[in-house]
C-alpha cells in the first residue's frame, strides 16, 4: 500500500490487473493470524482490525529474539475491540483449539537462515514444518475459506537464474529453506487430497517498521542512529529484492480474496532489487553522514543473488508492489527516530 493511499477503511487497493475493495470483502470476517506477534503477523492483524474483521491471533513467543519485541507489537492490537491473543504452540493445536474462522494467515515460523544449522534445526522442523501440518489438519475439518501460508524466497536458493519464478526447482541453501518448502508442498497436498484452499506467498525479504531485530536493515540502521560499526557478510554486492511491509500485508489481503488463487503459489517482491552496498548509500543519505562498515565472510546458506518474477501475482491475485525502496527505508529510518 502506497503511502500516497488515503487511509480509509474503503479504499481499494489499485493494481495492475483490478482493484479490490478490502473493506466490502473482509469486513466482518473472522480472520486466524498465526505468529500475530512477530513483525508481519501484528502488521497484518492492524490493517484487518481497521477493515472490521475479527482477529484471532496465536504465537508461542519463542525465544529466537528478545521476547519484549513481541510483547511491544502486539501490545496495541490487545487495546482493539475484535482482537484476542493465544499465546500456544500451533505443533499442539487440536481441533478445537480456535473457534470457526473465515480466514487463515500462517505467518508463524521459526525464522533465520544463519541460525537454522546444528542442534536448532529440530526447532525449524517443529515450528515450520510440524506446527504448518497441524494447522492445515485443523484447517481441513474446520473448512475456512482460504488458507493463507506465508513461504519465503529461501526455497530457490542458487537458481543460476533470474529473475526467479515459481515453476523454477527449487534448491533451498539452507535447512531453513528446506521447512518452508516442505511445509508449502504440504499445503499443497492437503488442497490435493482435502480441497483445503491454501495458497503460498513466497515472501522476498520483507523490511519496514518493527522489522525483526535480527534482520539487516534492523542491525544498519540500528547502528548509524548509535554511531556504531555496520556489519556486512560477504562483499556487500550481493542483491536482494527487498519488499516493504505494506505490500506483503497487501498480497495476503489480495490472496485472501482472489477466487482462482487456491492450490497456487506465488512470488511476492518490492521490484527494488539492489545490492547491500547500494542500500548502504541510500543510508547514508538519509543519515546525512558516513558510518563505519566491517565486511565479514559470506555466511552458510545466504544465496547471492534473489530477484523475484511477480508476474503470475500480478496476472492472477492483482499484486502488484506500490512502495518504493526510498520511501520504505524512509519510513523505516524515520520510525527509528522516534524510538
Amino acid at each position: 500500500m502506497s503511502s500516497k493511499q488515503t487511509e480509509t477503511d474503503h479504499s481499494p487497493l489499485e493494481t495492475g490487473a483490478k482493484s479490490y475493495d478490502f473493506h466490502a470483502g473482509l469486513s466482518g470476517k473472522h480472520c486466524l493470524v498465526t505468529g500475530a506477534a512477530g513483525f508481519i503477523g501484528s502488521h497484518l492483524s492492524r490493517r484487518l482490525l481497521e477493515l472490521g474483521c475479527q482477529v484471532t491471533g496465536i504465537d508461542c513467543f519463542t525465544d529466537y529474539y528478545d521476547r519484549q519485541v513481541k510483547k511491544n507489537n502486539v501490545a496495541p492490537l490487545l487495546e482493539i475491540e475484535g482482537f484476542k491473543l493465544l499465546e500456544m504452540d500451533l505443533a499442539d493445536l487440536a481441533r478445537n483449539s480456535v473457534n470457526k474462522v473465515d480466514i487463515v494467515f500462517h505467518q508463524a515460523a521459526q525464522a533465520g537462515v544463519r541460525a537454522s544449522w546444528g542442534k536448532e534445526f529440530s526447532h525449524y522442523t517443529r515450528h515450520n514444518v510440524l506446527a504448518t501440518q497441524r494447522l492445515l489438519e485443523w484447517a481441513k475439518n474446520s473448512k475456512p475459506e482460504r488458507f493463507v501460508y506465508a513461504s519465503s524466497s529461501s526455497v530457490y536458493g542458487h537458481t543460476g537464474k533470474l529473475p526467479m519464478h515459481e515453476d523454477d526447482l527449487p534448491r533451498p541453501l539452507s535447512p531453513y529453506g528446506v521447512t518452508k518448502l516442505a511445509a508449502e508442498h504440504l499445503c499443497n497436498l492437503y488442497h490435493q487430497n482435502f480441497a483445503v484452499p491454501a495458497v503460498s506467498l513466497r515472501y522476498f525479504t520483507v523490511y519496514g517498521p518493527a522489522q525483526r531485530p535480527d534482520m539487516a536493515f534492523h542491525r544498519f540502521i540500528k547502528a548509524i542512529i548509535k554511531d556504531e560499526q555496520i556489519v556486512i557478510y560477504g562483499s556487500g554486492e550481493q542483491t536482494r529484492d527487498f519488499t516493504y511491509i505494506d505490500d506483503i500485508v497487501a498480497a495476503n489481503l489480495a490472496a485472501a480474496l482472489a477466487k482462482s488463487a487456491s492450490g497456487r503459489v506465488y512470488n511476492i517482491g518490492g521490484g527494488s532489487r539492489i545490492s547491500v552496498n547500494g542500500v548502504l548509500g541510500i543510508l547514508e543519505k538519509l543519515a546525512e553522514k558516513p558510518f563505519r562498515v566491517k565486511y565479514e565472510p559470506v555466511q552458510a546458506g545466504d544465496p547471492p543473488h534473489t530477484f523475484a518474477d511477480t508476474s503470475r501475482a500480478k496476472a492472477e491475485i492483482a499484486f502488484s508492489p506500490a512502495v518504493s525502496l526510498q520511501e520504505g527505508l524512509l519510513k523505516m529510518y524515520e520510525s527509528f527516530k522516534m524510538l
